[in-house]
Parts: structure tokens; C-alpha cells; sequence
């Protein structure tokens, strides 16, 4: 791919944006809205996003300003990724691939966001678009050919994401197709996940391909107007993350649990991941607050669930039981304890007995099309009624 001669101008325009969102930035309030995901198997729950643009690309917004957004939004740790080949805004940022992460650290580092450094390698299909972050130096990235950006990226120690492998720019219909060329990246170790999820569009066969060839997982925003111009924060909106299970909340643990292959995807309501990790998840968040039933002949009894999260589930029941009846949809929303009914089939039995009534969770996807099973449990003493 043909390299740009780049021009070093900066015109008024620029300018007068870049003054008005500082202005804006230190003449108001920041608040922070946390976003509330249980921490499990003894890894802190991070939230992250890994691709994002700036004007050093073709983004619309300073650097600093990606930090900021950030913070308000709860997140723990960013990459801004610019692109390396693609430079709409030459004739007036000067293309420095390295500058959109120097401007920006020191808003990180007063905000406490981690801020991972990173850029775009922008190539035709086959291999597309890949993030390369934790790097050291994203101007030796820089090359005619792909493969030696990808291999200078690696001797870096970078850390390898395909994205957006079924955007239509690439793929017109819209369906992520797995080239040779990913193959002998796979095979030399220097592809290490993919966005299964890409700003608003997710895709079911990628999500398949991380768990058959040990890839990653990634929901990133991908975003390149300001935030609150693309989410409507006001109706419960947040942009596509990738949840990192981290030993400590560090850049460097970070990048340990991307190559551990430790993540989930949030995107919408849903969460996307490995079983490994989304049960855990669901059975951190919820609570029975009374697990010990007295059921009075077919007297209906009212048991409690409290989620605790921020997150949402609607399980759905396929099957039912010979002891109890149950209702075969139940919503559990964040922060709320949800009522519902259960009472015995029969009336003239007598006994104790824990019951597990089955579910499967429909917007936590353990793979493609394949809700999360899981079992409310509940302790359920049985006293027939009184014959007349």
C-alpha cells in the first residue's frame, strides 16, 4: 500500500473546536456513572474499550476528550487507536501516530483511566483492519506491507485484534468470512481476538470462532463522533465493551488477561462470553431472599430474587416440573427485587425437598444462538391440605 506525504497544518476550525471542548470540560462538573458488574473467581471485573479515534485519524474530537468520556461513562481502561494508513485530517493535525496517546496521558493519569497505546493497521480484505495495542512505538508500524506492520507490532510485544471482520465497507453482505491469510497469522501466534462485537453490530460466527480457535473476545465502540452524540445516555444507553478479568486493576495485568483469553462482551443487554465467565457473572448478581418455601396444598407462595447489578436478565423455562408450577418467563432488573409465584401441582403431598427450576438466561450468550442455562434453587417444604 502506497505510504502519505503528510503536511504539518493546524487550521482555525481545528483549532476553535479543540478550545471549546477544554472550555467546556474544566467549566463544568464531571460526573461518573459506575457501571456495577460483580467481580468473579477472584479477578476484578474491568470495563474497557479498545478502539476508538481521535482527529489524528479520522475521529472528530481531541484526545483528551476520549479520556474524559470515558471516566463519565465508568470506564476503566481505553485504547485510542488511530489509524496508520488512513490520514483524512493530514492538511491540518500533523500525523504523528504516537502524539493522540501523549496528549491524552496526562488526562489520564489525573482521571485514574489506563490508557493502553495503540493503532490501527488499515489494510484491504484479506486481512482487514486490525488494533495493535501495548505498544511502545506505533510509528514503526508504518509499512508497505502488511505483514511487517503486523511483525513489528509483535516484536513490541503488541497484542494483535481483528476488527470488525463483517463490517459492509469490507463485506457487503454483512458476514465475517475467515481468509487464509488469518491462518498463517493464527498459525505464527500473531492474531490474539477479534471484535466479536463492533459499535452496534454483532457477529454470531466470530463469536464461534474464538471459542473453536482460542481467540479473545472483544466488544469495542469503534467510536468517532463524541459519545453522547451517537448513545443516549438518558435512556440507559453505553457503548459495546469488552469486560477484562483482571488480577489487579494495571496495564500490565490487563494485557495478561487479553492473552489468557479472559473476557465477555457487553453489548446492549446482552453479555456475550465463555460459560466460564457468564455464570459466574449471573450467580454473583442475584440473590434469593427467601430460599426456604412452605408450599400449603396449592396455595401460591411468593419467593424473592434481588439482582444486585447493573445488568439485566430475562430467563425463559422450556421444561417444567412434576412437584411445582413456575412462571415460564421471569425479568430480573438491575438493582430491583422481582416477586413471583410458585405453589405445588399437587395437594396431598407431604415432604421436603430442594428444587432446582430451570432456565435459560436469553441475552447471556455462551455461544451463538445458546442462552446460559442456569437453576433457581429453592428449599420447598410440602404440607398437603386438610380433607374436608
Amino acid at each position: 500500500m502506497k505510504m502519505f506525504k503528510i503536511k504539518s497544518r493546524l487550521t482555525l476550525p481545528i483549532l476553535i473546536l479543540i478550545l471549546f471542548q477544554s472550555v467546556s470540560a474544566v467549566g463544568q462538573s464531571m460526573l461518573r456513572d459506575e457501571i456495577d458488574i460483580p467481580n468473579i473467581l477472584g479477578y476484578i471485573t474491568l470495563k474497557c474499550d479498545f478502539h476508538m479515534h481521535t482527529v489524528f485519524s479520522d475521529g472528530n474530537v481531541w484526545p483528551t476528550v476520549r479520556v474524559e468520556e470515558a471516566w463519565r461513562e465508568g470506564l476503566d481502561a481505553i485504547a485510542i487507536t488511530d489509524h496508520i494508513e488512513y490520514q483524512p485530517h493530514q492538511s491540518d493535525v500533523v500525523t504523528n501516530h504516537n502524539r493522540a496517546f501523549e496528549i491524552a496521558q496526562g488526562t489520564a493519569q489525573r482521571l485514574g483511566i489506563i490508557l493502553i497505546r495503540g493503532g490501527e493497521i488499515t489494510r484491504s480484505m484479506p486481512p482487514g483492519h486490525l488494533n495493535a495495542i501495548f505498544l511502545n512505538d506505533c510509528s514503526e508500524l508504518v509499512k508497505e506491507e502488511y505483514i511487517d506492520a503486523i511483525a513489528a507490532a509483535v516484536k513490541q510485544g503488541g497484542f494483535i485484534i481483528w476488527n470488525h471482520p463483517g463490517w459492509r465497507g469490507q463485506q457487503p453482505d454483512g458476514v465475517a468470512r475467515w481468509y487464509q491469510d488469518h491462518t498463517e497469522l493464527l498459525n505464527k501466534g500473531w492474531l490474539n481476538g477479534i471484535e466479536v462485537v463492533n459499535s452496534t453490530e454483532y457477529y454470531p460466527e466470530v463469536h464461534r470462532w474464538c471459542l473453536d480457535k482460542n481467540l479473545t473476545m472483544f466488544g469495542n465502540s469503534d467510536i468517532h463522533i463524541p459519545t453522547n452524540m451517537f448513545f443516549d445516555f438518558s435512556r440507559g444507553d453505553h457503548r459495546s465493551m469488552t469486560l477484562v478479568f483482571a488480577k489487579k486493576r494495571t496495564k500490565e495485568e490487563i494485557k495478561k488477561a487479553l492473552f489468557s483469553r479472559r473476557t465477555a462482551v457487553y453489548f446492549k443487554d446482552k453479555l456475550i462470553g465463555e460459560e466460564r465467565f457468564l455464570r459466574p457473572i449471573f450467580k454473583n448478581s442475584i440473590s434469593i431472599k427467601n430460599q426456604k418455601l412452605v408450599l400449603k396444598g396449592r396455595a401460591k407462595v411468593a419467593l424473592q430474587i434481588h439482582n444486585s447489578s447493573d445488568l439485566v436478565f430475562r430467563l425463559i423455562s422450556d421444561s417444567s416440573l412434576d412437584e411445582v408450577k413456575a412462571p415460564k418467563r421471569i425479568t430480573l432488573y438491575p438493582h430491583k427485587t422481582v416477586l413471583f409465584s410458585v405453589q405445588a401441582r399437587e395437594d396431598s403431598i407431604a415432604f421436603k425437598k430442594k428444587i432446582d427450576l430451570p432456565y435459560r438466561v436469553t441475552n447471556l450468550l455462551i455461544a451463538p444462538e445458546t442462552p446460559l442455562p442456569v437453576a433457581i434453587t429453592v428449599d420447598v417444604k410440602f404440607i398437603p391440605s386438610k380433607k374436608r
